[in-house]
């Protein structure tokens, strides 16, 4: 085997072993170096802009490498710029007089460079990915022998180059989000444990959930949902640490803080990125306004770092986070914990509760005023301990925001109400109608209509006899339409709808030319602060007057007195419920406050004052 193909097999047995190509470039020049006696070798890159960068010359001096890093090809860049800019071979036999070594001949004549000759490297499409130089210290040109030598060189050069992109496109793939352009989950991955293995300090860890990306899909289209995410994440990563932002999910990006500082950077480094949000962003043809939740933890050292509990610590602030300040930034700490543990235990009660059969409706009156008659019911969840105690919702409130419990909460509240509705009616009693509550859990299953009729049916109970009690929370989360177009399924099947606490959230009164509501329950709040004349009688009066002129029921909530009672009946409000009219209480209580205090079958169930029939 001659000297040549001994050569060109040696380097391409490194390129097949997947030697880096620092050193098998190096490892080129050498060789070529050693194979033409007195000359000194260069290869270097060309990147898609068309800018230079030295990967090896073994010869040349560092400041020499440097110097060029970063020029641009152009058809007076020296041999090697005008090389890869002409994409041809260029042969400069004569430094010091040839016109495209006019701005780099103070660089070459110090090293003795007197000549140099410059072939381009082509990548199998065409584009240029480099170049190969021979510098001569005499003034001439190629010889037939460094031709042959120079060919065999760029062909080798050609095949380290185009597996050096493939796997530098590959590593991208692996690596990094494409639509974002910032690291994915593994990347994100291997930087924690990277960061918790170097022992370099405390560690903060942002999760950062962009906020109705869905509502952005389903009203705008997923192109300008996709420029939403992009531009979500520009806007974290200027406000993190260089290589510390990442986008490991849909809408799920990771910022990560690495230092003694982190503690105290963490909170600052939310507050950026939160922020960052406040501008417009130019989404496809529309303009919106980008929110973001944040949770984080952090981990006082990075040598006792565990990063499984760093993440679950951070993932439950951001869970946190988006249940009582969305567009806000919880901190995991200990109060966080104590209410992570305090829902642990509501979680515990529900489940307990439902698998040993002790969840029970219990029903609170909705009155007439006039005639203190009850006209319906709210059935209210109640859980009766292992000891006989009822507990009220407040008491395990926290299990309810988990999407399965509270599903399988409701499911278990509609077939005993269902039940006792039946109940009620084979005993002759003129029951109206029974308020149920829904949450958001129950609309987006997307089976709810399903539910509700399997459960009625079940105890051969009219739909006619529900109400769905929904509170302004799920009508403004369900602004996509999935709460609305559920609504009026069942509304179609005859069951009425009550807005539930309204005035403790957020809806405004344009949301009800939007949604289906039959029925507004005015939350107690408002009833305990109408004195007479002011702001809260204002605006009961308010509402009773807009809700006559919509045909919308309105009832007063939380009644507890009879100067509230009579108050009420003065402004011309005629259905209410509080514990001025009973507490909720069981099947058997309530029945008997129907059979004395119900509304008649002679009573006109259709009347202005007597029903919830608009």
């Amino acid at each position: 085997m001659n000297v040549l193909a001994h050569f060109q097999q040696t380097i391409l047995e490194m390129i097949a072993r997947g030697r880096s190509a620092e050193e098998v470039a190096d490892s080129i020049c050498r060789h070529a170096e050693c194979a033409a006696e007195g000359v000194m070798c260069s290869l270097i890159l060309v990147d898609r802009s068309g800018r230079l960068h030295p990967l090896a010359g073994p010869s040349l001096p560092a400041h020499y490498s440097a110097a060029i890093d970063g020029m641009a090809a152009g058809p007076a860049a020296g041999s090697c710029g005008t090389a890869a800019f002409l994409r041809k071979p260029i042969a400069v036999t004569d430094i010091s007089t040839d016109p495209r070594w006019v701005d780099f001949r103070a660089l070459a004549e110090p090293l003795g460079i007197r000549a140099c000759w410059s072939s381009p490297i082509l990548h199998s499409d065409g584009r240029v990915l480099g170049t190969f130089a021979f510098y001569y210290s005499e003034s001439r040109g190629p010889s037939e022998q460094e031709e042959r030598l120079v060919a065999a060189c760029v062909d080798l050069c050609s095949i380290l180059l185009e597996r050096d992109e493939v796997r530098a496109e590959n590593h991208k793939l692996a690596y990094f989000d494409v639509l974002t352009k910032l690291g994915n989950r593994a990347n994100f991955n291997r930087t924690l444990d990277a960061a918790c293995g170097a022992g370099s300090g405390a560690i903060g860890l942002l999760f950062v959930d962009v906020d109705r990306l869905k509502r952005v899909n389903d009203t705008f289209g997923h192109g300008a949902g996709d420029d939403m995410i992009r531009e979500v994440g520009r806007r974290i990563a200027r406000s993190a640490w260089p290589g510390k932002a990442f986008r490991v999910g849909g809408d799920e990006f990771a910022v990560l803080i690495v230092g003694e500082s982190a503690d105290a950077e963490a909170p600052l480094a939310a507050e950026r990125i939160l922020a960052s949000m406040r501008e417009p962003a130019l989404c496809g043809a529309h303009v919106l306004e980008p929110g973001v939740t944040c949770g984080g933890a952090t981990s006082k050292a990075a040598n006792a770092c565990d990063t499984a509990k760093l993440r679950r610590n951070a993932d439950l602030a951001l869970y946190h986070a988006k249940e009582i300040t969305r567009g806000g930034f919880v901190l995991h700490g200990d109060e966080l914990a104590s209410t992570i543990a305090k829902r642990f235990r509501a979680l515990q009660t529900v489940t307990s509760a439902l698998a040993e059969d002790r969840m029970e409706a219990h029903y609170q009156p909705v009155v007439r005023l006039d005639t203190q008659e009850i006209i319906g019911l709210e059935a209210l969840c109640r859980i009766r301990t292992r000891d006989g105690e009822i507990l009220a919702a407040g008491s395990f409130a926290e299990a309810m925001l988990d999407l399965s419990i509270g599903s399988l909460v409701t499911d278990r509240m509609l077939s005993q109400v269902a039940r006792d509705v039946r109940h009620w009616l084979d005993q002759g009693i003129a029951l109206q109608h029974v308020g149920v509550n829904v949450s958001m859990a129950d609309f987006q299953r997307g089976d709810l209509r399903e539910r509700i009729s399997a459960a009625f049916a079940r105890h051969q109970a009219p739909l006619k006899h529900v109400i769905l009690e929904v509170t302004e929370s799920v009508y403004m989360e369900g602004s996509d339409r999935k709460v609305v177009r559920t609504i009026e399924e069942l509304r179609a099947e005859g069951l009425l709808v009550a807005l539930d606490d309204f005035g403790t959230g957020y809806a405004s009164l344009t949301h009800l030319l939007t949604f289906p509501v039959d029925i507004i329950k005015i939350d107690k709040s408002f009833v305990d602060r109408m004195a007479a004349g002011n702001a809260g009688e204002v605006i009961v009066k308010a509402l009773l007057d807009m809700a006559k002129g919509l045909r919308i029921r309105i009832v007063a909530e939380g009644v507890e007195s009879d100067e509230q009672s009579a108050q009420l009946q003065r402004l011309g409000c005629s259905l209410a419920q509080g514990y001025l009219f009973g507490r909720a209480a069981d099947r058997d209580a309530t029945t008997e406050a129907l059979l004395h205090f119900g509304q008649k079958p002679a009573a006109p169930l259709g009347g202005a004052t007597g029903s919830f029939a608009a």
